[in-house]
């Protein structure tokens, strides 16, 4: 199939992303929750009648993901923002069935544009989290994310029906549940008087060996205690193992290491692998020296450190060759840039019929029309 494939090129298989959203589903079904899709990490919308067939509809981060949740997207809108312009806040209210306030400030700024038009949420920071790498730690120290206890004010909360926190990346349950023990205890009282609560994303609820049962009974637990409608809205586990980024060998140099010189970016098309940072899997390939003949996998911009790492092969590459980066539909389709003047990937989908549709193809007006 991906001789004929132009690269670079995102790759998404239909029967893939399905077997995600059925396991959110099931989530959904036993436990109560409402599952909204994170357009920050899975915003492929002409995916969008696959996804909205099992999800409530989408989290949005600001005006254009809310308008893209609405207009593309069937179910409900929630909008949170760490501060709304004053331009877009009416046109937010109007799109969102929820909008969380990240300060108080923020909410009697607004509180007369958004009450009575919306339900109107506040996000909270439990002031714990198991964030494996911390620069990811939206619970961090000095972090600009919710309302910390000490900054709590029980005199403004009329008007406020649900509160909302973010505290994981990529975890399971038994990280969800450390950080329900620090919500309850700093925030609890607060909870009998709402009428949902968001428990944000981070949850890898579609990894493999994720303790589903548990996030369940949690979210039951939660839920009867408080009297309150808890959301999801996971990004990574919908886009979870379901493509790839689609890369071909444009060159191969030596400079005391071969290199081999793609048709695709890790700055411009998988920037978390230098921001998290962390190695992307190549399919056919090992750690350096772990097969006979190893490469540095690098970039074709003038960026020195545009490089996805060492990785070895049985057979030596060849240029033209394709390279299969794993696992690059959530977050990375959705970051990739323009820098360098370096063509952004195509989007595609395999059927689960096997067949291959090419969704968009990106071309130097794109790349000009951003200035």
């Amino acid at each position: 199939m991906f001789e004929d494939i132009r690269t670079p090129c995102y790759i998404c298989y239909e029967e893939l992303l399905e077997k995600n959203l059925k396991i959110l589903s099931c989530v959904k079904q036993k436990s109560g929750a409402k599952v909204l899709l994170a357009l920050k990490g899975f915003a492929f919308y002409h995916l969008e009648p696959l996804v909205s067939k099992y999800l409530d509809g989408c989290c949005a981060s600001g005006l254009w993901e809310a308008k893209l949740s609405k207009e593309e997207f069937k179910g409900e809108t929630h909008t949170y923002s760490p501060a709304y312009k004053e331009e877009d806040i009416e046109e937010i209210v109007q799109l969102s069935e929820h909008l969380v306030f990240n300060s108080f400030s923020q909410w009697q700024k607004y509180k007369t544009k958004a009450y009575g038009k919306t339900s109107c949420g506040l996000r909270i920071n439990p002031q714990i989290s198991c964030a494996p790498v911390e620069l990811y730690n939206p619970c961090g120290e000095f972090s600009r994310f919710g309302i910390t206890q000490n900054e709590f004010r029980e005199d403004l909360l009329e008007g406020i029906e649900g509160l909302h926190f973010h505290a994981l990346c990529e975890q399971g349950a038994d990280e969800l549940e450390i950080v329900l023990k620090s919500i309850e205890e700093r925030f609890g009282k607060y909870l009998f008087g709402m009428k949902w609560i968001n428990f944000g994303g981070g949850h890898q609820i579609s990894k493999d060996g994720y303790d589903i049962e548990k996030l369940i009974k949690l979210i039951v637990d939660f839920s009867k205690k408080y009297d309150v409608q808890v959301y999801l809205e996971p990004g990574e586990a919908v886009g979870w193992q379901c493509g790839i980024l689609l890369s071909s060998v444009l060159d191969i140099v030596h400079n005391n290491i071969d290199i081999a010189i793609l048709d695709s970016s890790a700055e411009a098309h998988m920037p978390d692998t230098l921001a998290m940072p962390y190695r992307s899997d190549v399919r056919y390939s090992g750690k350096k020296d772990e097969k006979k003949y190893t490469y540095r996998l690098a970039g074709n911009s003038c960026l020195s450190g545009d490089i996805m790492g060492d990785y070895s092969f049985d057979e030596p590459l060849s240029i033209g060759d394709k390279i299969i980066f794993e696992d690059q539909i959530h977050y990375s389709i959705v970051k990739n840039t323009t820098f360098n003047g370096i063509k952004l990937p195509s989007l595609a989908v395999v059927k689960k019929d096997g067949s291959f549709e090419l969704i968009k193809e990106f071309f130097y007006e794109d790349y000009r029309d951003r200035n």
